[in-house]
């Protein structure tokens, strides 16, 4: 099951050429059955209007760890947060304008989402004890967009989430002034252990960005937009990962006490965190077929969790109904049986709305003080979130 941690990668690589333009290779959705090509994201549910920023971040403490000839690490980030109403901001687009071309190249007839989030909007004041903080953590090999519509989710009901491009394993982030970092992954050799070796080095790596976004977020801020350090309450800090995100939360809630919640969608755990376990609340959520019955990572972690903990299955969902691309490529009008193997069967607007819901539920309960019953047993209203005993 370790191949759910560097899955993604590949995959995603498959479903950024469907969005992008008639596949040359035989397997590869292709966007001549397109049927509209105006692609939307979900509507946000939650109270709040929504801001968000994208910010470039410079650890001066360590040479970036795939490119050693680069002395400093940088990362981008963004943040998304309730917002006060600015109709004259223009709403985000969901990818910088790089990605954007990588994704869907010139002349392909796709037009990309624009999220619902206003560009630099001044943040809304928090409730006394201040919003929330929950950091996101994408797959590996995946840009930290990838998730947005779940992410818009949790800003609009009052939580500040910071996602997080962990730069030369995504296959490119874009730094100020248009200058780009693709993937310095190295292309495998078939070697014992190499595969190991990537996962840990991918995973002190994030960790590692990780923490240092959370040392940058915890010292005042003039490059965050107007009153919006003052509106968090950092005591409140949760971490939610996709794939080798999430056991990049695991990892780095092990290694730093800040985080006081995680949850891991669908990714094989990995790290010193599966035989040491954690004391904080932890939330494993499943694609169809995977838990801990066949993956022993999973199984070895559960036994060592000491907090609260929860593990649920989303019913005919894949590897990467966890990402946007669940309900982007079916609007391009790619065929359901070309990516049943990688989404599953289940339809992808329905994923979203459930998915929203668990999370929600989760961080409302660990981070809101909220405690709803969503996550005491199965829902009538969600009966594709299966628990497991």
């Amino acid at each position: 099951m370790r191949r759910r941690l560097v899955l993604t990668a590949a995959a995603s690589a498959a479903a950024v050429t469907a969005v992008a333009a008639p596949a040359a290779a035989a397997g590869v959705p292709s966007l001549r059955k397109a049927r509209n090509r105006r692609l939307v994201l979900p509507e946000p549910t939650g109270p709040h209007r929504i801001g968000t920023v994208a910010l470039h971040l410079v650890d001066r403490s360590r040479p970036d760890p795939w490119v050693p000839a680069e002395t400093v690490r940088e990362l981008m980030i963004q943040v998304w947060y309730p917002a006060l109403p600015a109709p004259w901001l223009p709403r985000a687009p969901w990818v910088s304008p790089a990605f954007a071309e990588f994704v869907n190249p010139a002349g392909s007839g796709v037009e990309l989402p624009v999220t619902h989030a206003r560009t630099g909007a001044p943040a809304l004041p928090g409730p006394r004890a201040g919003w929330p903080v929950v950091l996101y953590s994408p797959g590996f090999g995946v840009e930290r967009t990838a998730s947005t519509a779940v992410v818009e989710e949790l800003a609009g009901h009052g939580y500040v989430v910071v996602t997080i491009d962990h730069t030369h394993d995504s296959p490119l982030v874009e730094f100020p002034g248009g200058r780009v970092a693709t993937s310095a992954v190295p292309p495998p050799t078939g070697e014992p252990g190499e595969e190991e070796a990537l996962i840990a080095k991918a995973l002190a790596a994030r960790v590692a960005d990780t923490r240092f976004v959370l040392d940058w977020l915890a010292r005042p801020q003039q490059a965050l937009p107007a009153g919006l350090w003052h509106a968090m309450d950092q005591r409140r800090t949760g971490m939610i990962g996709h794939s080798l995100g999430g056991t990049t939360a695991a990892q780095t809630m092990l290694e730093d006490r800040r985080v006081r919640a995680g949850a891991n969608l669908d990714g094989t755990m990995s790290g010193r965190v599966v035989a040491a376990g954690l004391d904080r609340p932890f939330l494993l959520v499943g694609s169809e077929g995977h838990g801990r019955a066949d993956d022993g990572s999973w199984a070895a972690f559960w036994s060592a969790l000491r907090g609260p903990r929860l593990e649920l299955q989303l019913r005919g969902s894949g590897h990467l109904s966890f990402t946007d691309y669940q309900v982007l490529l079916p609007q391009a009008g790619i065929p359901p049986a070309d990516l049943a193997d990688q989404f599953g069967t289940i339809d992808g607007a329905r994923s979203v709305r459930v998915q929203r819901a668990y999370q929600l539920a989760f961080v409302d309960r660990y981070l809101g003080g909220r405690r709803g019953a969503l996550l005491d047993g199965p829902s009538r209203a969600f009966p594709e979130m299966r628990f497991l005993p």
